[in-house]
């Protein structure tokens, strides 16, 4: 059924990006005080992702297919694995949520890159955004946090491209529907990224605080369940493009989450990084804006 019939589900869907993953940001500072890194982000796909399982089934949800269990598999680790575990990884380095959230800002300017690899060629003004997204990541660089962290900027970058090109992949893929997809991937994430740890000797030197506990819950119901879902729905409904739109908001509410509530530091590199990279990932999405407007006119 077309996506227009059901108008509160994409305006709920977009919603759902572009406020929770803006506030996971800090949530992921608050929770890897309390939890190593590799393990709170398995812990947060591996617990939906059983609870979602046996239910699904339940409801009578077909089982995947071999292939489909290999294709959201893969997806997993690009996507949760590499993408959302990176980013955890550069927070517990000491990377401001904020800072991170912009460095994720970049998926777009990444999406339009890898969209080389099934044909699609950017437009003038795509390849200008292009540009200036190069120079927005170079003047995020020079700012206080990703200077004080190369570590945390290269695991960023690569949480970013990783991202970008998991979801221009998974276009072209045989995917299971609905939250069966959802939870395979957040299966086959979260065993990765528990996997890792185990690997990394991560260890809980004590109990998790209140905190801890409230933002890996938060993680797992917010951040996982809903705003995943939304996501993954939407890249089935809108084009890529709409579906990373989320790169416009999600900077700027995580920067100021950070500020008010976690003191925070933004130099003027970084936020001049910022106004630099929004406007790339603007003129990015301009020609294929324009391009859904005259095809629904």
């Amino acid at each position: 059924m077309p996506a227009s019939r059901f108008p509160w589900l994409l305006i709920g869907a977009f919603a759902a990006l572009y406020l929770i993953w803006g506030s996971t940001y800090l949530v992921i500072r608050i929770g890897v005080e309390s939890w190593p890194p590799l393990l709170m982000a398995g812990l947060r796909f591996i617990i939906p992702a059983l609870l979602l399982l046996p239910l699904l089934r339940l409801r009578g949800a077909p089982w995947p297919t071999r292939r489909q269990w290999l294709y959201t598999g893969v997806l997993g680790v690009l996507l949760l694995s590499i993408g959302n575990g990176a980013v955890t990884m550069a927070e517990d380095l000491g990377v401001a949520s904020g800072v991170a959230a912009l460095a994720i800002a970049t998926v777009p300017l990444f999406t339009l890159l890898f969209g080389l690899l099934w044909g699609q060629r950017p437009r003038a003004l795509e390849w200008t955004g292009i540009a200036l997204g190069l120079l927005g990541i170079a003047l995020l660089n020079l700012g206080d946090n990703l200077k004080a962290s190369p570590l945390g900027a290269a695991l960023l970058l690569s949480a970013a491209a990783s991202w970008a090109f998991g979801s221009m992949w998974s276009k072209q893929l045989d995917l299971p529907q609905g939250f069966m997809l959802v939870a395979c991937q957040m299966l086959g994430g979260g065993v990765v990224l528990l996997a890792a740890s185990a690997l990394t000797g991560e260890r809980l030197e004590q109990a998790p605080s209140l905190a801890g506990w409230g933002a890996l819950l938060y993680l797992i119901v917010f951040g996982s369940l809903i705003a995943f879902s939304a996501y993954l729905y939407l890249l089935k409904t809108v084009r890529p493009a709409a579906a990373t739109s989320y790169a416009y908001v999600n900077p700027v509410v995580a920067v100021l989450l950070g500020i008010v509530f976690a003191g925070e530091q933004i130099n003027t590199a970084e936020w001049l990084a910022m106004a630099v990279i929004l406007a790339a990932v603007l003129l990015i999405g301009l020609p294929q804006w324009r391009a859904q407007s005259r095809a629904a006119e």
